[in-house]
């Protein structure tokens, strides 16, 4: 497997499983952790929905989660972390509790349920049977990108969403990643064109190499005042970090959501960040904190980009095209 992926998986110690489904226009993204690791999150947008997430204030008792999930189908979707936490208890992972283990998983959900998908599942949401395949589905190598997990049924103003991910190194040698779903109310991209609001900071052409137009176009664009969203994601470093760190680094990770999407943590969004470290590394100082801090927003901003870049339209009528469809060259 290559040293650099320019994935989550970089990061050691943590594992990655999508489970789509393009008939329903949705899907699950598991994130696992081999061991507990200490994380935190923020919640910046107007609507959001999360299960576990209130534990990750830094005042709460709670250090560490088994793993996180990000996943589509609004309220409904909350159900999936109960099928990454079955999961989990199958292999005896949890937090001890006298002589029970629970499994901790916090998630995020955005809003996909009418997006052109069949939603009409019947008496029980989909959304638990999704997430325990996503996670017999993580592993630490490749994952795909774009219109998969999480992103499957995302939109953004202008163009399909997707999942993103992206990966840096500090020059401590300390490793640090993301992984989103972007499901934008506002756009990914500037204008009407297919320049990218993160390209000041895209690596190796991950997402065109378009660079930046000559001119900028700042209108707003949204994709439906009366439509909620929401882009959810996570920052994870193999640096050692308490949990009051955590969770100042998963608030400088919304700064990349600024860097990447024009508008973002507006009242209908409802945009989440998780932070974790794995630590398998140790840091004590002030000055490597504040790198890792700078790199989760650049992390973050790249990920967006290369979600919205990776994504393809779903197979079914009406649904949003991708900017593959507008802007790939033949």
């Amino acid at each position: 497997m290559p040293d650099h992926l320019n994935l989550l998986t970089d990061v050691e110690g943590v594992a990655v499983g999508h489970s789509t489904d393009l008939a329903l226009g949705s899907g699950v993204t598991a994130i696992i952790f081999d061991e507990p690791a200490v994380a935190s999150g923020t919640v910046l947008g107007g609507a959001p929905g999360g299960r576990d997430t209130a534990l990750l204030d830094p005042a709460m008792t709670v250090d560490t989660v088994d793993g996180f999930v990000l996943s589509g189908g609004s309220a409904f979707g909350l159900d999936a972390a109960g099928g990454v936490q079955a999961g989990l208890r199958e292999i005896g992972r949890g937090l001890q509790v006298g002589d029970v283990r629970v499994p901790i998983v916090p998630q995020a959900i955005l809003f996909d349920l009418i997006n052109g998908g069949n939603k009409d599942w019947g008496l029980h949401s989909p959304y638990r049977d999704l997430g325990y395949a996503s996670f017999k589905a993580a592993g630490k190598g490749p994952f795909a990108l774009g219109t998969v997990g999480a992103g499957t049924g995302a939109t953004t103003a202008t163009v399909k969403g997707g999942l993103g991910s992206a990966c840096a190194v500090s020059s401590r040698g300390y490793k640090i990643a993301a992984i989103v779903a972007v499901n934008a109310l506002g756009s990914a991209t500037i204008g009407d064109g297919p320049h990218f609001w993160a390209a000041p900071f895209e690596e190796n052409g991950e997402f065109g190499g378009l660079g930046i137009p000559q001119t900028i176009d700042s209108r707003l664009r949204l994709k439906g005042t009366n439509i909620t969203a929401t882009t959810i994601g996570a920052v994870v470093t193999d640096a050692q970090l308490a949990k009051a760190e955590a969770h100042r680094l998963s608030i400088s990770a919304h700064d990349g959501f600024a860097r990447a999407l024009l508008s973002t943590h507006l009242p209908l969004d409802g945009d989440t960040v998780f932070a974790a470290s794995t630590n398998k590394h140790a840091r004590d100082d002030m000055q490597s904190f504040m790198e890792l801090c700078h790199l989760a927003a650049v992390v973050m901003a790249r990920a967006i980009a290369r979600g919205v870049y990776e994504a393809t339209a779903l197979p079914i009528e009406g649904g949003q095209p991708a900017w593959r469809d507008r802007f790939a060259k033949p």
